[in-house]
């Protein structure tokens, strides 16, 4: 018996937190973290106290993880504190060790960190590290006392500040201990939270903002496969002759919260069996046959609207980032100012539009309609230009919506309908949600700014319109948004073109492959340029050390090459020999997002690579990738090194032997959850086995009055 824990978190939004820039805002980004492994990081929101990041994650956690924390980064510092009390001397030490996670105070992203001791008028300065965020000091300080400050009162400080050439020093965040509390443990020492300039731990709640998340955790027991069998014979059957099926008391029991995470696993479950199509168009004629007005199909987050979403982002990702991506890079690129709404228009953020004076409000409405119309002729024409690229699968999904619509709503006046039930989703729940939030679907790794999120939202609106085929232009509040009317009329009689030519494909012709033949050796599980720095290799400075290579990851192996090109020889990595899959210390190379994968061969040598991603959230999917692959490779070490081996050290511990066992332990079984996870029928079957358990109750009652 198996024990899977997963841990499903949002991280919403931010409120009132600290200004940390001279500007009086920050940056506000956040971080999670699992046994003090930096796991998940969300995008930075510039500029801005009240932070909305929206972000979901799910994480697959290891049996016995002792901690989870998110919190807004000001960094951390790990010192310990002595008081010395003896017949020669009275004072206070202190060992300052490393910090992390410090603010980045210049152009460079990085901070020239120094720390520094206060007590009464007692100061003393660690020295500066140049050039990084996560600095080693490992030097001890200390303050000669008088007999008389033993008795008094007050905190120790320790303040972290980043050194600048010219101009004033920049606060990056402090620490203060009640010096009473050395009275009583004479020996403090561990991790400390930095706070911002004038707060204290004690009233942190109030003056560090908060945070609204929303976190469940999930531990399941998984039985062997043959105990769920049963149950998946019934789902196959039920989607196969579906006279009585365990889907329909599903649909009685599933609540408005677990509505979507029953929908996700029925769509791992039937895309295993390769029966998503039946199982998508069952649950669609349900909802089809039970609707009477046609203005309210898929309207509600029912069982089927809900698996309808999961499947296009379990099937069609790859083809949205096609269509959209450029388009979403050049509105990122552009920075445009652009407002429709008189009562949001500010003459003052915008650019001067003419060389006669400030633009009026005219000119600004003006100039915006111009360049939103540029951007939905964009949209619509790559959308409509892509019947091609669209994945067969989901084709044939929406051939058989088109034609249970038809079905049900024959009549003239109801014409619309079979193009509205499919545009519905593939309008207003898959392209219009990934143009509000790119980060969200992965086409960018940081969220928009507030000038390029207006336009998003502008340019989302209008694509709703066009995939409502303009039916409900005029009805609105939003009169405003009347100048775009005509570009979205216009646009209708190709959107159904394509959604006709969408659907014109040979039912027969499209095999369902299952889902998980996608881990198949042969086939490549995650793929891109990455730059890479052999632990073997000649010394080089830091700039010089890492090379740009194309590397492949198959459940195989881990190979790379200078380029993508076949003729390219290339160097492997077998995956059942990999031992260690860690992040690296920024201060190892004085670079960031760097990770290493250590394998150990026949011969029980280590080789070890070291590998730069563009950013953090490139880092956590190689490292989540990598993970997956070698979960249960038998030769994972418990420990590792977090830093390198340089100058006859290792940065990290400072140890001199090369082979001595690591000081950190490995977190090899923390891997982030997505929709290229291979497929784990037992698991999923007992997501399904426990909603139908807990909903019991409720199928005795309906059993009973149907009895009766």
């Amino acid at each position: 018996m198996a024990k899977n824990t997963s841990l499903y978190f949002r991280i919403v939004e931010g409120r009132s937190l600290p200004a940390k820039d001279v500007s009086g805002t920050s940056d506000p980004y956040c971080i999670v973290k699992v046994d003090n492994e930096v796991v998940a990081r969300t995008a930075t929101v510039w500029k801005n106290l009240n932070p909305f990041w929206g972000e979901e994650y799910t994480l697959h956690l290891p049996t016995g993880f002792h901690s989870l924390s998110f919190y807004e980064v000001q960094g951390e510092i790990h010192l310990g504190l002595e008081l010395l009390r003896d017949a020669k001397r009275i004072g206070l030490r202190c060992h300052f060790i490393e910090a992390r996670d410090l603010a980045p105070r210049d152009i460079s992203g990085t901070s020239d960190p120094f720390a520094r001791i206060l007590f009464n008028n007692h100061s003393a300065e660690t020295s500066i590290i140049k050039k990084t965020r996560y600095p080693h000091w490992s030097e001890t300080l200390e303050l000669e006392l008088e007999t008389w400050e033993l008795t008094e009162g007050g905190n120790v400080t320790v303040e972290v500040w980043d050194w600048d050439m010219v101009g004033k020093n920049d606060f990056l965040g402090k620490v203060e201990i009640p010096f009473a509390c050395l009275h009583k443990t004479p020996v403090l020492q561990g991790w400390f939270r930095l706070l911002p300039l004038g707060n204290h731990e004690d009233d942190a709640g109030g003056k560090l903002g908060a945070l609204r998340l929303k976190v469940r955790l999930v531990e399941d027991r998984i039985l062997p496969s043959m105990y769920y069998q049963p149950l998946i014979d019934l789902l196959v059957e039920s989607v196969i002759s579906p006279d009585s099926s365990p889907l329909t008391m599903l649909e009685e029991v599933t609540t408005v919260e677990s509505r979507q995470d029953v929908a996700m696993t029925l769509v791992k479950i039937y895309l295993g069996q390769g029966l998503v199509v039946p199982f998508l168009d069952y649950l669609s004629t349900r909802e089809v046959n039970h609707t009477s007005d046609p203005n309210t199909l898929f309207r509600s987050n029912s069982l089927a609207s809900k698996a309808m979403e999961q499947f296009m982002k379990a099937v069609g990702m790859l083809y949205l980032h096609e269509v959209l991506k450029p388009i979403i890079n050049r509105i990122f690129e552009e920075k445009k100012y652009i407002e429709l709404d008189p009562c949001k228009i500010d003459l003052n953020r915008t650019r001067r539009i003419s060389f006669k004076g400030a633009a009026s409000e005219a000119e600004v409405r003006e100039s915006s309609v111009e360049m939103l119309q540029g951007y939905l002729s964009s949209v619509v024409e790559s959308i409509v230009g892509s019947v091609a690229q669209c994945p067969p699968v989901m084709r044939v999904a929406f051939k058989q919506l088109h034609k249970r619509v038809e079905e049900q709503f024959p009549e003239p006046e109801n014409e619309d309908v079979k193009y509205l039930a499919i545009s519905g989703f593939f309008f207003l729940r898959f392209f219009a949600p990934a143009i509000l939030t790119p980060k969200l679907f992965h086409l960018r790794d940081q969220h928009a700014d507030t000038r390029t999120s207006r336009t998003l939202l502008l340019l989302a609106k209008a694509v709703q319109s066009v995939g409502n085929l303009g039916l409900q232009l005029g009805h609105g509040k939003e009169l405003w948004m009347e100048p775009l009317h005509p570009i979205i009329l216009c646009s209708v009689a190709s959107v159904k073109d394509f959604l006709d030519k969408l659907i014109d494909i040979d039912q027969d012709s499209v095999s369902e492959v299952p889902q998980r033949a996608v881990f198949l050796p042969s086939v490549t599980v995650k793929e891109g340029y990455l730059q890479k720095h052999k632990a073997e290799g000649p010394q080089l400075l830091s700039r010089f050390a890492f090379k740009k290579r194309y590397f492949w990851l198959s459940s195989e192996t881990l190979s790379y090459a200078k380029t993508l090109d076949l003729w390219q020889v290339r160097s492997s990595i077998p995956i059942q020999c990999v031992c260690v899959v860690e992040r690296v210390d920024e201060n190892a190379f004085q670079q960031q997002h760097v990770m290493q994968v250590v394998a150990q061969d026949n011969d029980g040598q280590i080789h070890t690579i070291y590998i730069q991603c563009k950013n953090v959230n490139e880092l956590n999917q190689w490292l989540s990738a990598i993970r997956k692959a070698s979960i249960y490779n038998e030769r994972m070490l418990p420990s590792f090194h977090p830093g390198a081996y340089r100058s006859g050290k290792w940065t990290c511990c400072l140890q001199a032997n090369r082979a001595t066992l690591g000081c950190s332990r490995t977190h090899s079984a923390v891997t982030l959850g997505d929709w290229s996870d291979p497929l784990d029928p037992d698991a999923e079957t007992q997501t399904i086995y426990k909603q139908l358990l807990q909903g019991r109750d409720k199928l005795r009652s309906v059993a009973y009055t149907l009895i009766l």
